[in-house]
């Protein structure tokens, strides 16, 4: 009989279905947390002489990594429902609200709603970036998410730019880039690690190689994320052979970001070339199936992943729910491949997960169910009827899982989410304060 002290824990939750990538599901188990890390993964009954601070019970629910959404623009919560039908994004569409519009307490409402929506369905690690960085950073620590953020960053009129003209303004890159390298230096590493900064030049077409260029040179110094949009419309690509001459990758690949350091959203109209290059030069990729579905568009990600690209996932602020955008990755790539089984479930959880965690530099303590990894949890509704019955579990959580089947979201070792509610904000005031920052934006762009 051993006279060792029982271990003690601040967290065990309890009676989980464990499913994580590259392993078969676990059945009645439980996973213990401490100091924010993973310590035990075991069967429950190894545990049941445990101490701990709180236990919870999941019933027999899925118990899955916290989802890592890499591509967000969270104050565009205030156009979706609307530019879906018409336009492919707001900055290029007339007749919605736009960025520059917004303060910084309208940003900040409109962020705290849209990290609502991403955490209460399940992500534990967000980009976002998009005018007044530094509210989104504000949105983020005020959430405890694991967040990375960056400015909008560009030199062309955003004016002009909805009425389809793109006209250089230098001063608008000086403010913009200014108010990017502010977010750096005032937040990146903050809230305990949980907030990393990176460089935000908005798209090719919307950034000069002048501005371009400079981002570039600073990436190349301090080793930082360069997030951007890319080949997003064949407007862009009209644009840059006009501009530039080129497509929008050789413009990347001309100004030195094209490298395993830039994360690039979209990539949708590409030439067998430019998959070529893009792959060669081992870019992230954050593939976004939601939105280019709603403007009738796939990017080539099968593709794209044969030539060496690495695929992400997220959901570009037009649906927070990263299980929409799983199971979209899959019919898109199937519908575009006119095959039927081109990928399948276990590879997009993957790519929602751990995939996204690597792409983002943090894959070796984040994205998997595992003892030293961080506790970025997502627990699922034990009662969900779409979620049964399980057999290898990747294939109910990415065809038929919802971000309404999750009750409970852990980052770091904190509960963000208990049984389906926020713990750190009040959510009734979060949705009525975006609510009236629309309701005025909207008069205003109906006004216009």
């Amino acid at each position: 009989m051993s006279d060792a002290a029982p271990e003690r824990f601040d967290l065990i939750l309890d009676n989980v279905t464990v499913v994580t990538p590259g392993q078969p599901v676990a059945r009645d188990m439980a996973v213990a947390v401490r100091d924010g890390a993973i310590m035990r993964v075991a069967p429950r009954h190894q545990l049941g002489e445990s101490l701990f601070d709180r236990r919870i019970d999941g019933r027999g629910g899925l118990l899955m990594p916290g989802l890592v959404n890499t591509h967000n623009h969270s104050p565009l919560m205030i156009v979706r429902g609307m530019v879906e039908d018409i336009g492919f994004a707001p900055a290029y569409t007339k007749g919605v609200p736009q960025g520059h519009w917004l303060s910084d307490e309208e940003t900040l409402a409109l962020s705290r709603l849209g990290l609502l929506e991403m955490i209460r369905f399940g992500c534990t690690s967000i980009v976002d970036y998009y005018r007044k960085p530094l509210a989104l950073a504000k949105a983020a620590q005020e959430a405890g998410i694991r967040a990375f953020i960056g400015g909008r960053v560009m030199d062309v009129d955003t004016a002009a730019l909805a009425e389809g003209r793109f006209q250089h303004d230098p001063a608008l890159g000086e403010e913009t880039l200014a108010d990017n390298l502010t977010l750096i230096s005032d937040w990146d590493g903050s809230n305990n690690g949980l907030i990393r900064c990176f460089y935000g030049p908005h798209a090719p077409d919307t950034v000069s190689r002048a501005l371009f260029r400079q981002i570039s040179d600073m990436a190349a110094k301090d080793g930082r994320q360069v997030h951007t949009h890319l080949a997003q419309s064949r407007m862009e690509i009209a644009h840059m052979q006009d501009r530039e001459g080129m497509r929008s990758s050789d413009f990347l690949e001309d100004v030195g970001v094209l490298n395993e350091r830039l994360v690039a959203a979209h990539c949708i109209f590409l030439e067998e070339d430019d998959v070529r290059k893009l792959g060669r030069a081992g870019i992230q990729v954050a593939h976004a199936p939601i939105g280019n579905a709603s403007f009738g568009a796939a990017a080539p990600i099968a593709d794209l992943r044969e030539a060496g690209a690495h695929i992400t996932l997220c959901t570009d602020t037009k649906s927070g729910d990263m299980f929409e955008a799983m199971r979209m990755a899959l019919a898109s790539a199937r519908l575009r491949a006119k095959e039927t089984f081109v990928f399948d479930a276990a590879t997009v959880f993957d790519w929602a997960t751990t995939g996204g965690a690597q792409a983002l530099g943090i894959g070796q303590t984040v994205g998997r169910i595992e003892p030293g990894f961080r506790a970025d949890l997502t627990l699922l509704d034990s009662r969900a009827p779409n979620l049964y019955p399980v057999v290898d579990g990747f294939g109910v959580i990415a065809h038929l899982g919802s971000g309404a089947n999750v009750r409970t979201v852990i980052c770091d070792g904190q509960v963000l989410i208990d049984d389906g509610r926020a713990t750190w904000a009040d959510e009734d005031e979060i949705i009525a304060t975006a609510q009236s920052v629309a309701d005025r934006l909207w008069q205003r762009a109906r006004a216009a």
